[in-house]
């Protein structure tokens, strides 16, 4: 969530610092702002709503320096306005702070703040840490910071400037990401390496309190504590063409139609044909360490949840091991149980969630092992795991998440095959599963060939306001994500159950206005889900079905029909999920909603 970008070096920094802001636009954000130094001194500009606006605002008087800072807001505390935009500064307009995360005792803080003097212009939390640092600043700004933040409870990532030290910035982070982009006597700090690639692929990750400051000359790494810590230069993997639209309206549309080589990047190196297993050299752990897993937890918010279920039914019924899966913003707070021989699984695209990595800190602190299945290389959870799976997806910028899903279950998929092939899984039944999961990416792209088709479907049900899906089975947890990937960019009412629970009470919602996606697949719950469809048709509701490639049966019942390819059962959600993906797409669209960054969302939510 929010975005920030630092500049330090020889060039104008207030481009550098703009197109750094529009590189995390996908983040998700309310308002935005800059702080620059120069020989005049700070200058502080900011506004609510998109960098367009701001980029008006600097466009008669843009201030120059070779030092800055810059923020997008995502509000948690105070409206969305000018004044409660980022940056922050104290009570001498001397030091400016960005900050991304929460500061949980921050209303203790200004009452003693405020006795002591200090005055308060905005709502937010962020504005304390600005008067911290002005109480403990004696002309150095690093040691101000270090002294201010070990006051802090929550979550920052902060990016600091001060007139009365200029020649740097000081960043610190405990709970939300920052990273360093070093390139020819010019550093740049952000909260996400999208907004450094452009400059340098070759960055240094800053670890849970750790602080940084940049200088033209260089940076140096520290504790909160002030200890000297050495860091290792890392070379990010992918360059700015991944992360351009390449032609297409939005970054969605693109990552939908990525997924047959997203997929591929998962699979790649990993599918053994012959032997009809997977290699899976990150997790760490040896043959008879798998064997010996008695139970999994897997821990995960949102899209990332549902590629969760999918998970507990694969591993469970391929591999025979028991699953739960848990909400993260739940899993810590009820204090579960992890008996020796559970694995904790936390699956977040970014490897930043806040949620899921105070899950899985808390499943470590009960000496649970823990593996991390995300997209990031470098991120917090990767870091801080026993071990785990990239998931090779690329970069993800829109907002709500489609090939990391895929991707997410891919990965699950390959795991399962290893782990139930380390067990009771046959050979012949782990070389079906292997090649069947091998042409997946090529499945997809026949898919997709139809994608003109789901968009005419969508055309029809576009000014309906409700929706309900409904699956069995494996494509249960499909229609949650569909009906999640609907609500999020179109902002309908969507809600996803099993099949067999809708006369459970949803099916009084039923009637000539109320849209129905079934996905209705050849498995072996296909005749149960017909009959739900009666049920949904003797109620004059309007059905779109996802059926299986060659069923014409299911055409007598549906009044729209998407066929997809056929599959092994397990494998199935890997395809019936992207027609639903499409369907949310082009509904947005019709709607007009901004598909990208739809109100109220963020990318990677560090708060929790």
């Amino acid at each position: 969530m929010c975005g920030i970008v630092g500049y330090v070096g020889s060039q104008e920094s207030l481009p550098i610092l703009l197109e750094g802001l529009r590189r995390l636009e996908y983040r998700g954000y309310d308002s935005a702002g800059v702080a620059i130094l120069n020989g005049r001194g700070l200058i502080v500009e900011k506004s609510a709503g998109k960098i367009a606006v701001l980029e008006q605002l600097l466009a008669a008087s843009a201030p120059r320096g070779t030092l800055g800072i810059a923020h997008t807001r995502w509000a948690t505390h105070g409206e969305p306005t000018t004044v409660n935009a980022h940056p922050h500064t104290d009570c001498k307009g001397v030091i400016a702070v960005v900050h991304n995360g929460i500061i949980e005792n921050y209303t203790t803080l200004k009452q003693k703040l405020e006795q002591e003097g200090h005055r308060f212009t905005t709502d937010t939390d962020t504005e304390i840490i600005a008067h911290l640092i002005e109480k403990y600043f004696d002309g150095n700004l690093e040691r101000a910071v270090a002294a201010a933040v070990r006051h802090l409870t929550g979550t920052y990532g902060i990016a600091v400037i001060s007139r009365d030290d200029p020649a740097k910035i000081v960043g610190a982070r405990h709970g939300s990401p920052l990273v360093v982009g070093i390139c020819d006597s010019e550093y740049i700090l952000a909260s996400d390496v999208s907004a450094i690639i452009r400059h340098t692929n070759q960055v240094v990750y800053l670890d849970d309190e750790e602080m940084v400051v940049l200088t033209p000359a260089g940076i140096h790494t520290t504790t909160i504590r002030e200890e000297t810590v050495s860091k290792r230069i890392e070379t990010v993997d992918w360059d700015l063409e991944k992360i351009e639209k390449a032609g297409y309206p939005h970054f969605m549309l693109k990552e939908i139609f990525e997924q047959p080589q997203s997929l591929r990047n998962t699979l790649r190196g990993r599918l053994l044909l012959d032997e009809g297993t997977a290699r899976l050299g990150g997790l760490n752990m040896t043959p008879a360490e798998l064997r010996s897993i008695s139970r999994v937890v897997i821990t995960a918010c949102g899209t990332s949840w549902h590629a969760a279920m999918i998970g507990e039914y694969l591993i469970e019924e391929l591999a025979r091991v028991p699953v739960e899966v848990e909400y993260a913003s739940e899993f810590r707070y009820r204090n579960p149980i992890l008996e020796p021989g559970t694995v904790v699984i936390a699956i977040s695209q970014s490897g930043e969630t806040a949620d899921t990595l105070a899950a899985m800190r808390e499943a470590k602190r009960k000496g649970a092992r823990v593996l991390g299945v995300c997209n990031v290389v470098g991120s917090t959870i990767a870091r801080e795991s026993d071990g785990g799976v990239y998931i090779h997806a690329g970069p993800e910028i829109g907002v709500a998440s489609t090939k990391a899903f895929t991707s997410q279950v891919a990965a699950l998929a390959l795991l399962t095959l290893y782990l139930g092939r380390l067990g009771e899984l046959s050979p012949e039944m782990g070389a079906a599963l292997a090649r069947d999961l091998g042409s997946i990416p090529e499945r997809i792209e026949g898919i997709l060939a139809d994608a003109e088709k789901i968009r005419s479907i969508a055309r029809a049900y576009a000014h309906h306001n409700n929706f309900l899906y409904l699956g069995r089975g494996y494509n249960f947890p499909v229609a949650l994500e569909g009906a999640l990937k609907l609500k999020e960019i179109s902002y309908i009412h969507a809600e996803g159950y099993p099949a067999a629970e809708m006369k459970h009470g949803p099916i009084a919602l039923i009637d000539e206005n109320m849209p129905v996606v079934f996905i209705c697949t050849q498995d072996s719950a296909y005749e149960k889900v017909l009959s739900n469809m009666e049920e949904v048709r003797a109620r004059r509701g309007r059905i779109i079905a996802i059926a299986s490639e060659g069923d014409d049966h299911v055409a007598t019942k549906a009044d729209h029909v998407i066929h997809i390819p056929r599959a092994l059962g397990p494998l199935t959600p890997l395809l019936s999920v992207v027609p639903l993906q499409l369907l949310a797409y082009y509904i947005a669209v019709e709607r007009g909603c901004d598909v990208d960054q739809p109100r109220n969302l963020a990318k990677s939510v560090t708060v929790e």
